[in-house]
Protein backbone atom coordinates (compact mmCIF):
# COMPACT_ATOMS: atom_id res chain seq x y z
CA UNK A 1 0.00 0.00 0.00
CA UNK A 2 0.97 3.41 -0.39
CA UNK A 3 1.86 5.32 2.28
CA UNK A 4 1.06 8.57 1.47
CA UNK A 5 -2.29 7.60 0.69
CA UNK A 6 -4.95 7.94 2.84
CA UNK A 7 -6.57 6.15 4.78
CA UNK A 8 -9.61 3.99 3.77
CA UNK A 9 -12.54 4.98 5.67
CA UNK A 10 -16.50 4.93 5.29
CA UNK A 11 -17.01 8.18 5.14
CA UNK A 12 -14.55 8.53 1.95
CA UNK A 13 -16.43 4.99 0.65
CA UNK A 14 -20.06 6.37 0.36
CA UNK A 15 -18.41 9.76 -0.42
CA UNK A 16 -17.82 8.09 -4.02
CA UNK A 17 -20.58 5.35 -3.72
CA UNK A 18 -23.61 7.63 -3.07
CA UNK A 19 -22.66 9.56 -6.58
CA UNK A 20 -22.68 6.54 -8.17
CA UNK A 21 -25.99 5.22 -6.83
CA UNK A 22 -27.71 8.36 -8.10
CA UNK A 23 -26.57 7.88 -11.08
CA UNK A 24 -27.82 4.56 -11.46
CA UNK A 25 -30.78 5.27 -10.05
CA UNK A 26 -31.61 7.88 -12.32
CA UNK A 27 -32.20 5.89 -15.58
CA UNK A 28 -35.59 4.39 -14.77
CA UNK A 29 -36.89 7.59 -13.30
CA UNK A 30 -36.35 9.81 -16.83
CA UNK A 31 -38.65 6.47 -18.02
CA UNK A 32 -41.16 7.14 -15.54
CA UNK A 33 -41.26 11.19 -15.72
CA UNK A 34 -41.30 10.79 -19.88
CA UNK A 35 -44.51 8.68 -19.05
CA UNK A 36 -46.11 10.94 -16.55
CA UNK A 37 -45.82 13.76 -18.84
CA UNK A 38 -47.64 12.17 -21.95
CA UNK A 39 -49.71 11.02 -19.53
CA UNK A 40 -51.20 13.76 -19.35
CA UNK A 41 -52.51 13.99 -23.16
CA UNK A 42 -55.04 11.01 -21.93
CA UNK A 43 -54.23 8.52 -24.60
CA UNK A 44 -52.77 5.04 -24.61
CA UNK A 45 -51.10 4.78 -27.66
CA UNK A 46 -48.47 7.45 -26.93
CA UNK A 47 -48.13 6.56 -23.20
CA UNK A 48 -47.28 2.89 -24.87
CA UNK A 49 -44.42 4.60 -27.58
CA UNK A 50 -42.80 6.15 -24.63
CA UNK A 51 -42.45 2.85 -22.54
CA UNK A 52 -41.13 0.95 -25.32
CA UNK A 53 -38.58 3.96 -25.80
CA UNK A 54 -37.74 4.18 -22.15
CA UNK A 55 -36.95 -0.02 -21.95
CA UNK A 56 -34.84 0.63 -25.37
CA UNK A 57 -32.79 3.75 -23.79
CA UNK A 58 -32.31 1.69 -20.87
CA UNK A 59 -31.12 -1.79 -22.49
CA UNK A 60 -28.41 0.60 -24.50
CA UNK A 61 -27.42 2.25 -21.48
CA UNK A 62 -26.86 -1.07 -19.52
CA UNK A 63 -25.61 -2.57 -23.02
CA UNK A 64 -22.63 -0.18 -22.30
CA UNK A 65 -22.02 -0.58 -18.73
CA UNK A 66 -19.37 -3.18 -20.14
CA UNK A 67 -17.37 -0.03 -20.79
CA UNK A 68 -18.18 2.22 -17.63
CA UNK A 69 -17.01 -0.90 -15.55
CA UNK A 70 -14.51 -2.68 -16.82
CA UNK A 71 -11.97 1.18 -17.44
CA UNK A 72 -13.37 1.83 -13.89
CA UNK A 73 -10.97 -1.16 -12.15
CA UNK A 74 -8.32 -1.20 -14.91
CA UNK A 75 -8.17 3.12 -14.57
CA UNK A 76 -7.92 1.93 -10.59
CA UNK A 77 -5.40 -0.30 -10.71
CA UNK A 78 -3.37 1.83 -12.88
CA UNK A 79 -3.72 5.10 -10.66
CA UNK A 80 -2.90 3.13 -8.16
CA UNK A 81 0.59 1.86 -9.58
CA UNK A 82 1.34 5.55 -10.55
CA UNK A 83 1.03 4.21 -13.98
CA UNK A 84 -0.31 7.01 -15.56
CA UNK A 85 0.95 5.95 -19.22
CA UNK A 86 -1.40 3.40 -18.80
CA UNK A 87 -4.66 5.61 -17.68
CA UNK A 88 -4.30 7.94 -20.36
CA UNK A 89 -4.45 4.63 -22.26
CA UNK A 90 -7.52 3.39 -21.11
CA UNK A 91 -9.24 7.15 -21.64
CA UNK A 92 -8.09 6.53 -24.87
CA UNK A 93 -9.43 3.54 -25.53
CA UNK A 94 -12.79 4.15 -23.60
CA UNK A 95 -13.07 6.96 -25.67
CA UNK A 96 -12.45 5.01 -28.82
CA UNK A 97 -14.87 2.44 -28.14
CA UNK A 98 -17.53 4.79 -27.49
CA UNK A 99 -16.96 6.63 -30.73
CA UNK A 100 -17.26 3.31 -32.59
CA UNK A 101 -19.82 1.75 -30.41
CA UNK A 102 -21.57 5.56 -30.68
CA UNK A 103 -21.02 5.29 -34.69
CA UNK A 104 -22.31 1.91 -35.50
CA UNK A 105 -25.80 2.94 -33.70
CA UNK A 106 -26.17 5.91 -35.76
CA UNK A 107 -25.29 4.13 -39.31
CA UNK A 108 -28.13 1.06 -38.23
CA UNK A 109 -30.59 3.78 -36.45
CA UNK A 110 -32.75 3.89 -40.05
CA UNK A 111 -32.42 0.05 -40.75
CA UNK A 112 -32.71 -1.01 -37.20
CA UNK A 113 -35.87 1.55 -37.01
CA UNK A 114 -37.95 0.06 -40.86
CA UNK A 115 -36.92 -3.58 -39.08
CA UNK A 116 -38.66 -2.99 -35.94
CA UNK A 117 -42.00 -1.31 -37.86
CA UNK A 118 -41.82 -4.26 -40.10
CA UNK A 119 -41.60 -6.72 -37.69
CA UNK A 120 -44.48 -4.39 -35.48
CA UNK A 121 -47.03 -4.13 -38.23
CA UNK A 122 -46.16 -8.31 -39.13
CA UNK A 123 -47.28 -8.89 -35.43
CA UNK A 124 -50.39 -6.61 -34.82
CA UNK A 125 -51.70 -8.66 -38.48
CA UNK A 126 -51.03 -11.61 -36.83
CA UNK A 127 -48.35 -14.68 -36.98
CA UNK A 128 -48.60 -15.74 -40.44
CA UNK A 129 -49.09 -12.49 -42.17
CA UNK A 130 -45.73 -11.55 -43.21
CA UNK A 131 -42.67 -14.22 -43.85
Amino acid sequence: MNPNSTKLTNKRVLGVAIPIVLANVTIPILGAVDTGVVGQMGLAAPIGAVGIGAIIISAIYWLFGFLRMGTTGLTAQAIGSNNHLETSALLVRGIIIGLVAGLILIVIQIPLVQWCTRVSACLSRGRGACK
